[in-house]
This record gives C-alpha cells, sequence and structure tokens, in this order.
C-alpha cells in the first residue's frame, strides 16, 4: 500500500530542491516513489504541475514501436508508426498514473500564489533514514496517509528538530 505526502513550501524552487533531494535518496534505496509532483500557484491563480513522468510521451514513444512493427508486415512502416505513436500519446494523455491530477490541482488552490506544494506517492520508504536526510528543509505539511507518529516526526524532520519518536519501518 502507497502512501501519499504532501507539502507546501513558500516557492518552487524550495520544492524542486526537496523533490530532487527525494529522488536521490530513491537512488539509495531508502524510498520507493511511485510519483513526484511540484504543483506551482501562478500569480494569476491557476496551478501548474510540474510531473516527472508524462504519460502521453511514454505512450507515443511506445505506440511508434508497435505501430513500425505492424507496419513492417504490411510494407507500410512510416504509416504504422505514425498512426502507433498518434493513438499511444491519445492513450497516454487519456491515462491518469500515479497522484490524480485533478486532487493535486484541487489541493493546490489554499496556496498563496507563488507558493508550490510538493506531492509525494512512496511505495516503500525507511522512514527513520529518509526523515533524518529531510531534516530541517523546511515546508509544511499539508496532507497526509502516514500514521501519527510518522506524521509528527516528519512534520518535526521539517521543522529541523531531532525526531524523538520511533518512526518503525
Amino acid at each position: 500500500m502507497s502512501d501519499l505526502i504532501v507539502i507546501a513550501f513558500p516557492s518552487e524552487a524550495k520544492a524542486e530542491e526537496t523533490r530532487l533531494k527525494v529522488m536521490s535518496l530513491q537512488k539509495e534505496y531508502l524510498i520507493e516513489l511511485g510519483d513526484a509532483v511540484v504543483a506551482v500557484k501562478q500569480p494569476d491563480g491557476h496551478v501548474k504541475l510540474h510531473q516527472i513522468f508524462h504519460p502521453s510521451a511514454v505512450g507515443a514513444a511506445s505506440g511508434g514501436f508497435w505501430g513500425l512493427l505492424i507496419g513492417l508486415l504490411f510494407l507500410m512502416p512510416l504509416v504504422g508508426m505514425a498512426i502507433g505513436a498518434g493513438a499511444g500519446a491519445l492513450g497516454g494523455a487519456l491515462a491518469d498514473f500515479g497522484i490524480n491530477d485533478r486532487f493535486m490541482k484541487d489541493l493546490s488552490e489554499a496556496l498563496p500564489p507563488g507558493g508550490a506544494a510538493l506531492f509525494l506517492l512512496i511505495r516503500k520508504m525507511t522512514a527513520d533514514k529518509v526523515f533524518a536526510d529531510l531534516q530541517g528543509v523546511g515546508g509544511t505539511v499539508l496532507r497526509t496517509s502516514l500514521d501519527h507518529t510518522k506524521e509528527t516526526a516528519l512534520r518535526d524532520a521539517l521543522a529541523g528538530h531531532r525526531a524523538t519518536i520511533d518512526v518503525g519501518a
């Protein structure tokens, strides 16, 4: 089961810096992410999502490959590739992987203009080590599906306090 963490930051730069830090923890096998999105509230009030995974691009590449293979069977590889890429892009655009886009935009409406929120969908994590690496980055927890003990430890870590609570595995 995955956990969701949403942290608000005063700027896009701080949210992006924290996302990069969390992604570096993934390379150390301390955390496994399902999704990591930075949502920014523009000065005009619109919310822009900066996703690391673009389903339409992946769909277009996959569709183009399969279209090329099928096109080769009918001696029309370019036509097959074009049709496959178009169908894959459409399918990818209609699919919503990870965190629901509407949910992220709705929650980000509460941010002040210029503010940002980091949405993390976590499959697995070694909580005590991850929280230790996030110590002092700042931010305010907006929403989480963590248990109370881990949520308190996360809030303390973001604020720069040493967590005295055992967060378990």
